[in-house]
Parts: structure tokens; sequence; C-alpha cells
């Protein structure tokens, strides 16, 4: 799939925001005034920005607003709808901190419960595309959640979570590559089982069906060489993982801190361009590019 920048940047981010905000509407002992003022910002900038941010890779941005009557149907309407309603939920909670010190944990355990649905009906908008083999699969909603909490934990500062969190993160993410990568083989798609016409011999294009590239191959087609993807792996697990963790292992700086929250943001924007440059769609067996 092309690792469009627009989608990158809100996966990462909207993740990261809602995963923050889970943190601060479960917290028994949460921060008010300017301190909490700072912390539902950097919250609502990640999730509202990242969600903004997708906007860009829509065909008819004005159209934007249709999608919520798909409810039924749409993975995408059902973020839509989670999202607002969490960002709503989670206002109303913030401003009872910011401007009058009032803990209503109700709204928060609400709102936190929200976070969580908004991130994992981002995550089944791909989860559940048959097309791309790599992507159906239970780690696909396991990482995006796992790597929200673990990420949202980091941001608040909740060690005790983010540790934890980031180490099984990191694990599930090597296996989901390696697993991952046998996935479009063992779907058993191929051009036979495509056209129907197994029962008479190998199937294979006579000629390319056009002569340039079109809408389909921009978008679902992109090859990654063996040995760029595994670096970028191996980059991303020790960006986004391996050094937030040994930060945290460290004695509490601010510093340290800081270099674990701008590492990690780096590994998942690796990760994130792995995850949608990686996921071979079918579409690519009839332009030979499988």
């Amino acid at each position: 799939m092309h690792p469009a920048p627009s989608v990158i940047l809100f996966t990462t981010f909207s993740g990261l925001g809602f995963g923050l905000l889970f943190w601060l509407g479960i917290n028994p002992n949460p921060p008010t005034g300017w301190v909490a003022f700072v912390f539902f910002a950097i919250a609502y900038l990640g999730a509202v920005g990242g969600l903004l941010a997708s906007t860009f890779h829509l065909g008819h941005p004005e159209r934007a607003l249709k999608a919520f009557s798909q409810w039924k149907t749409s993975w995408l309407s059902r973020e839509g709808i989670c999202a607002v309603a969490t960002l709503l939920i989670m206002a109303l909670y913030g401003a009872g901190l910011v401007f009058f010190g009032a803990h209503w944990a109700p709204l928060g355990w609400l709102g936190a419960l929200g976070a969580l649905a908004t991130v994992f009906t981002t995550s089944m908008i791909y989860a559940q595309l048959k097309t791309v083999p790599r992507w159906k699969h239970w780690t696909t909603p396991a990482l995006f959640l796992l790597l929200s909490l673990g990420g949202g934990a980091l941001l608040a500062g909740n060690v005790r979570f983010a540790l934890p969190l980031l180490i099984i993160a990191g694990v599930l993410q090597a296996f989901a590559w390696f697993h991952g990568d046998g996935r479009f083989a063992a779907s058993g798609t191929t051009m036979e089982t495509a056209t129907g016409l197994g029962h008479i011999g190998t199937v294979r294009a006579f000629e390319p069906p056009h002569t340039g590239t079109n809408y389909l191959m921009k978008e679902f087609i992109h090859v990654v060489g063996r040995k760029h993807a595994l670096q970028l792996r191996v980059i991303a697990l020790v960006l986004g993982f391996v050094v937030p963790v040994l930060m945290l292992l460290m004695t509490f700086h601010h510093w340290n801190a800081l270099v674990a929250v701008v590492s990690h943001i780096a590994g998942v924007l690796a990760l994130r361009w792995l995850f949608f440059a990686q996921a071979e769609h079918v579409v690519g067996l009839y332009y030979g590019k499988r």
C-alpha cells in the first residue's frame, strides 16, 4: 500500500493522543489547574491533529461529514462517531479539572472507554480488509491498542504501566512482522483463484493491462526491498521500544523522559510507514507486482 504521509501522521499521533486521554480519564488522582491544561492540550493536539491529518488523504474532504451516517456498515464511520463523542466527554472532564479543580470520575471513565473504542475502530478499518492478508489478523488491533496505551502512559509519565506495555508491544510487533511475511502466501490468493481458471492450468497475464500507472497501482502497490525493510524494522524497534525502555529504567530525569518520548514517536512513525508500505494488496497480482 502507498504509505501516504497524512495517514502515517494520523495513525501515529491520534493513537498517542487518545492513549493519553485514556490514562487521564482513569487517573484516581489527576492533575488540576495549569498542569492539567498542559496534559489535555498535548492529548488534544495529538488526537485532533491526527484526525485532521487523515482528511488530507480524502479525495473530497468536504464530504467527510457524510461518513458519520454509515455507522451500521463502516468502521470509518464508527471511528468518527467514537472520536467525536470521546473528545466532547473528555472536554467536559478536562474543564472540571482545569477550571474548577473538580474530579468528575464517571466522566473520566466514560471518556477513557471512548478513547479505547476510538483506537479499536481505527484498527478495524485495516484489520477487516480481506484484500490485505498482512492486516487481516488479530495482531493489527492488538498492536494499535498496545501502542496507544504504551505511548499514552509514556506521555502521562506513568512509568509503572509504560514499561511493561512497551516491552509487550515490541515483542508483539516482532511477531507480527515474522508471521505477517508469509500471510499473503498462506491466504491462497493467486491469479488462478482470482480468475476461476485454475482448473485449466497456470494463469498468467498475456500483457500489461495498460502502458502507464493508474490509481490502483499508485495507491495499492508499493514495493519495499527486503534489505531496506529489515533495516527499517531494526531502527523502528530500537527507537520505538528499546531506547524508551532503557530511559525508563534509569533514574528519573526530565531529559530522560524527553528522550524516551521523542524516540518512541520516531519509532512509531517508522512502524507506521512499514505498516502501509509492506501491506500487499491482492490487486498487485494483476500487475505482476507480487
